[in-house]
């Protein structure tokens, strides 16, 4: 039908019909931004492989129910020269008109959403074995198919699978997984793609053009992007900024209506971020939000520019696309050429994960300001490659610690965001109690900067040397920390160690806290930081289980001995309890049970305690 006849009976019927309804597509030249599935239809009906089943699939608003009518139309489609299926739909057929119109008795839709259940289906297997009443197929056409129940789907299967000659159906659904593969292997598929942005804000100026309705390019490309490749919403916010404007469609009447930032005040607090001007940055965030822009919006768009500088980066020829303004076009190349990737991936990183705070947070404004000022903040840091490279590269015994870049720059592209640091940073030994180093800006000046001598940093050693289990028990022992000496004897296995490094295992009834306890014990005791990792080997056993071991050898050979043996004999019933060694100096040989209770006599460390 002729965008012509839509117009002339939308006069003559009075009613106002949203731009949506009153573009919609008639015929496949109609549909924007399909072609592959538009040559795959053409190609079949021309060859006569026309599917029993059609599976539409996409986002909301791209043409899915529009593209199953028009099938429809080209299934049935019958003039006075033309009477078989044809995707050459320019003359209006005897069908035409009543099927888009969704009136035809011989096409039937239905909406899943609604009629979910296994008795709308057997309404449509029993239509099924009817013959058309006055066109050549029966088309049923299920939109959102995917809201079927699993017993409406195993319904549809037989019938589906084998249909009479006259019935063909055409499935449509935004949630293409939640469609049984069942259904799936019995149908054609087709993916409808997103609309691209450029198509999207043609189609609105030839729209804008029909309706004598003038709107800025840059209005346009709002719109389009706002879209996100939905056709029906992009000519909704269309009609919606038509009567908003009442006149001529412009780019702030777009920006208020949707609560948009203004793109070039995006791209400058962009620079003010890469600069690392944080009065700026803020400033800027608070004149856009007092002027109605939301803060996750403003995030958005900053993440949507950053990703569009790091594109142009690689792919200069994408300042070409028509949904760009002038200033991100030219501007954006102008970034790409002075920021390094490194920067661009960090700031996009943070974005994304400013974005969920800004939503999730109770005072978004708040959430956003400390997002600007951590990006502005690691925009003039060096990365940590970059920071190792320039300690590489310093010269031996530089006292100043001087970067090699004069500007502190990264020489990858600017790593300080855009040639925008005014500053070096240099490191400058003190003589401030404890001999340790601090770090300050200063000014790049042209006179020599007088060096000094560094003070000799000691090899960092331990107080005690640790190279043991045992040692580490001892060491508990001195601080007096029998809690912690306990557990380490219970559910420590030592894997390796070495000066700085434990790598131990756990027993299985080991406290989650022992890996944080014994790196804290050990980096106050010992005076360095300990890394203390847990190794997937088994290990050796714990100095518990040394013990242990070691009381029941010294028992065995107890009972071993002659004059034990008789004494054994000569009190049925006793038996060893403890064995005291008095030459012994290693408080871990002797159990501390025992040690705390001696069922004989305290005070007597002879050889025949038992």
């Amino acid at each position: 039908m002729s965008e012509a006849g839509t117009k002339t009976s939308e006069k003559a019927g009075g009613a106002y019909r949203v731009l949506a309804r009153k573009y919609r597509p008639s015929d496949f030249t109609g549909l924007i931004g399909q072609e592959p599935m538009v040559r795959t239809l053409t190609n079949a009906f021309n060859a006569g492989r026309i599917a029993q089943a059609w599976m539409l699939t996409g986002v909301r608003g791209v043409g899915k129910t529009t593209t199953a009518r028009i099938l429809a139309r080209a299934l049935n489609y019958k003039t006075d020269t033309i009477d078989k299926p044809t995707v050459d739909l320019s003359t209006e057929g005897e069908h035409c008109r009543a099927i888009l119109e969704g009136r035809h008795v011989d096409v039937v839709e239905m909406d899943a959403a609604s009629h979910t259940g296994i008795d709308d289906i057997r309404d449509i297997i029993d239509q099924a074995r009817y013959a058309p009443v006055s066109a050549r197929y029966k088309v049923f056409i299920i939109d959102e198919v995917h809201m079927l129940s699993n017993q409406a789907f195993n319904g549809l299967l037989k019938t589906l699978e084998e249909p009479p000659p006259h019935v063909k159906f055409i499935f449509a659904t935004t949630e293409i997984r939640k469609v049984p593969i069942t259904i799936l292997s019995r149908c054609q598929r087709f993916d409808l793609r997103r609309i691209d942005a450029a198509m999207i804000k043609a189609d609105l100026a030839r729209i804008g053009g029909l309706e004598g309705v003038e709107a800025e390019d840059e209005a346009l490309a709002m719109i389009a992007r706002a879209s996100e490749g939905s056709m029906r919403d992009a000519q909704s916010i269309f009609d919606q900024a038509i009567a908003h404007s009442s006149g001529k469609v412009t780019a702030e009447t777009v920006r208020d209506m949707l609560g948009l930032a203004d793109r070039s005040r995006i791209i400058g607090l962009f620079e003010h971020l890469m600069k690392g001007d944080v009065a700026a940055a803020l400033a800027e965030f608070r004149a856009q939000y007092d002027v109605g822009a939301d803060p996750a919006t403003v995030l958005n768009d900053l993440a949507e520019f950053n990703h569009l500088v790091t594109r142009l980066r690689f792919v200069p020829e994408a300042a070409e696309d028509a949904a760009l303004s002038e200033d991100e076009r030219t501007r954006g190349l102008e970034f790409s050429k002075t920021l390094s990737v490194r920067v661009l991936s960090r700031t996009w990183q943070m974005l994304l994960k400013g974005i969920q705070e800004v939503q999730t947070s109770g005072r978004p404004m708040a959430a956003g300001e400390m997002v600007l000022i951590r990006i502005a903040h690691a925009a003039s840091l060096p990365t940590l490659d970059e920071a190792l490279k320039r300690l590489d590269d310093m010269p031996a015994g530089a006292s100043n610690g001087q970067s090699s870049s004069p500007t502190g720059v990264s020489p990858s592209g600017n790593g300080g965001g855009g040639g925008a640091m005014a500053s070096a940073v240099a490191t400058q030994h003190a003589p401030v109690s404890g001999g340790g180093q601090t770090m300050r800006l200063v000014q790049p000046e042209s006179a020599a900067v007088p060096m000094q001598q560094p003070a000799a940093v000691p090899e960092e050693m331990d107080a005690v040397p640790l190279n043991s289990l045992e040692d580490i028990a001892k060491l508990a022992d001195a601080k007096r920390d029998m809690a912690f000496k306990v557990l380490l004897k219970r559910c420590v296995r030592l894997v390796s160690i070495e000066p700085g490094r434990l790598d131990i295992s756990l027993t299985e009834d080991a406290p989650k806290t022992v890996m944080g306890d014994l790196t804290n014990r050990l980096k106050e005791w010992t005076g360095r930081r300990w890394i203390v990792s847990l190794s997937s080997e088994a290990g050796g056993p714990t100095l518990a289980e040394q013990e242990e071991g070691r009381r029941e050898s010294a028992i065995a050979d107890a009972k071993a001995d002659p004059a034990v043996a008789a004494i054994l004999n000569s009190f049925p019933g006793a038996k060893i309890i403890d064995i005291r060694i008095p030459d012994a100096t290693d408080p871990d040989t002797v159990d501390e049970t025992a040690d705390a209770i001696d069922p004989i006599d305290p005070d007597d460390d002879d050889d025949d305690d038992f």
